[in-house]
């Protein structure tokens, strides 16, 4: 299931109140700013976080993201803390916006969403002709963990604003090194008024070894100017440049 249908419905409707993991805008905010030039863009911008933050302090950034219904979220949450913000609506791999940006980036490893090498490619090239002359594009990754066998079926719970009950389980789960993908089926659960909306979803993440996404780049065009790496982690944080142009 690609990330734009996987976010719909009752999932973009529980996604904030549910969320483990809410993204620090500083890195973000700092990055746009070490660009040194204007217009910056978020990839995967989801409902806007940290797209808003970024925007209330003055800074030019679009977003972007393949879920329509993440996306009229972002623009309701716009609305409601009187931030002007521009979005578009197309998927990472078939990019296509009317300007080049001085930063392009993701907020967290979005790009784990993905499924596989060849939409992976295909979204670097997008990104590659994006980028404005000088420009830079962070893509940070990570390597999932398998989900603790004492954690299937547990139930995270939040209360929506009209009261009803949110919650979220992982059903089970499946990982395939070979293939370097992890797929775990959620349980989305809405209950209100004697009345329960229940889906069940699959949520793959597809990671790279560091070689591998550095050949991705390459062939896309790219070149690593940073790479981050946290010692004994599994998370690598790139910073890319198109080929031929060192800052």
């Amino acid at each position: 299931m690609h990330a734009a249908d996987f976010y719909t419905g009752i999932v973009a409707e529980l996604y904030g109140p549910l969320k483990s993991v809410a993204q620090d805008p500083e890195p973000y905010a700092a990055f746009v700013q070490e660009a040194g030039f204007s217009p910056a863009l978020e990839l995967g911008c989801g409902d806007g976080d940290p797209l808003l933050d970024l925007r209330r302090r003055g800074l030019d950034v679009e977003g972007v993201d393949s879920s329509a219904d993440m996306l009229q979220r972002c623009r309701r949450r716009a609305r409601e803390q009187g931030v002007d913000v521009v979005v578009y609506h197309q998927r990472m791999e078939a990019l296509d916006l009317p300007r080049r940006y001085g930063a392009i980036f993701l907020a967290g490893p979005t790009f784990n969403l993905l499924p596989d090498d060849s939409v992976a490619l295909a979204a670097l090239h997008r990104i590659r002709n994006h980028l404005a002359v000088g420009g830079t594009a962070l893509v940070p990754l990570f390597v999932p963990s398998p989900t603790p066998a004492e954690r299937i079926g547990r139930v995270r719970t939040a209360t929506a604003e009209d009261g009803a009950e949110l919650r979220v389980s992982v059903v089970s789960e499946e990982r395939s090194d070979s293939a370097r993908t992890q797929t775990t089926v959620l349980r989305y659960e809405r209950y209100h008024d004697g009345e329960s909306t229940i889906v069940e979803r699959p949520w793959v993440l597809h990671w790279y070894t560091r070689s591998g996404f550095e050949s991705l780049a390459a062939a896309a065009g790219l070149i690593p100017v940073s790479v981050l790496e946290a010692p004994g982690a599994s998370d690598l944080q790139f910073q890319l440049q198109a080929a031929g142009f060192r800052g």
